[in-house]
């Protein structure tokens, strides 16, 4: 498996080194930037070293642009006139199959050139794609050339043009692919498998029960009381003391009224009261007073009776 890379970082040459393959044009090395020069036309730049395999893809940054034809080649010839060209014109992304010299268009992509972008273009089997800053923006089935291992650049003579940092790498196809991890858990499963399964161990402990399950429930202490009730709650009230004797009383409340004691006693009287008066007793039985009134002057004689709380008056 082949590759080959070169970020020109090295003193200005019109040498470029063992690497290159000058085809046309007067290549040259300019502030670490590959330049194709100011000759009229078209010139193209092979890399010496061939891939292995005419699948590969080859890939270069324009570094700065121009109105003029930019690219990069892959499958190619010898002297590159045979092979897939993936270049701007300064407006559009092209993709060309070559063969001697005659290019046909096969896919386009409408987008300037800008610098920094990185052009790419590869072929596998029958399958041509080409790429801009890493994103497929062209891929086509074509079998107009179906071999080659030559990669390179093809580019005007505008002076302003530069590259940087090509690479190019063989293409390895039907490779053993490991076991896919994140992606492959994602796929959704279709149709039945079976395996035989193991006894479970740790995992079967931790399966949610389905069912039902007795157990002796505690009664619920802080967490029950920090609930929110909804609904209604049927609960027996204790007798209310220092709230309910606060609260204002509204409506009639009956109750049993308990003699009268202090206050009654200091109520006036009003109205008439009747009462059967028993027949004297002591009175009638007391023997004559003869203690005389001292406070009452009268012809008569006057006695007090204490008993009855009353005087008799006596005449002479």
């Amino acid at each position: 498996m082949a590759s080959f890379s070169d970020d020109f970082n090295r003193a200005n040459s019109s040498d470029l080194g063992a690497g290159w393959l000058e085809v046309s044009g007067d290549w040259s090395i300019t502030s670490n930037q590959l330049s194709p020069g100011v000759d009229t036309g078209t010139v193209i730049l092979r890399a010496a070293g061939a891939m292995d395999s005419s699948d590969h893809s080859a890939q270069v940054t324009i570094a700065a642009t121009a109105a003029a034809s930019m690219g990069v080649w892959c499958r190619g010839n010898s002297n590159i006139s045979t092979g897939y060209l993936w270049r701007n014109d300064g407006s559009t992304w092209d993709l060309f199959s070559v063969v001697s010299s005659t290019f046909t268009l096969i896919g386009t992509y409408a987008a300037p050139a800008g610098p920094g972008d990185v052009a790419k273009v590869q072929a596998v089997g029958s399958t041509i794609k080409a790429y801009v800053n890493g994103v497929e923006r062209v891929s086509v089935t074509n079998t107009a050339v179906t071999s080659g291992t030559g990669v390179g650049i093809r580019s005007g003579t505008a002076s302003g043009i530069r590259y940087d940092d090509f690479a190019a790498a063989d293409v390895t196809t039907g490779a053993a692919l490991g076991t896919a991890s994140s992606t492959e858990s994602a796929q959704p499963l279709a149709g039945a498998k079976q395996a035989p399964l193991g006894i479970a161990g740790e995992t079967s402990t931790a399966q949610p029960l389905t069912g039902a399950k007795a157990a002796v429930l505690t009664p619920a202490t802080e967490l029950e009381a920090a609930q929110a009730l909804a609904g209604t709650k049927t609960a027996a009230l204790a007798p209310a003391t220092a709230v309910e004797a606060a609260q204002p009383l509204t409506g009639t409340v009956t109750a049993v009224l308990g003699t009268a004691a202090v206050v009654e006693a200091a109520l006036a009287l009003t109205g008439s009261k009747t009462v059967a008066l028993a027949p004297a007793v002591e009175v009638d039985t007391a023997r004559p007073l003869t203690v005389r009134s001292a406070t009452t002057r009268s012809p008569e004689r006057t006695y007090r009776i204490p008993a009855e709380h009353r005087t008799l008056r006596v005449g002479r």
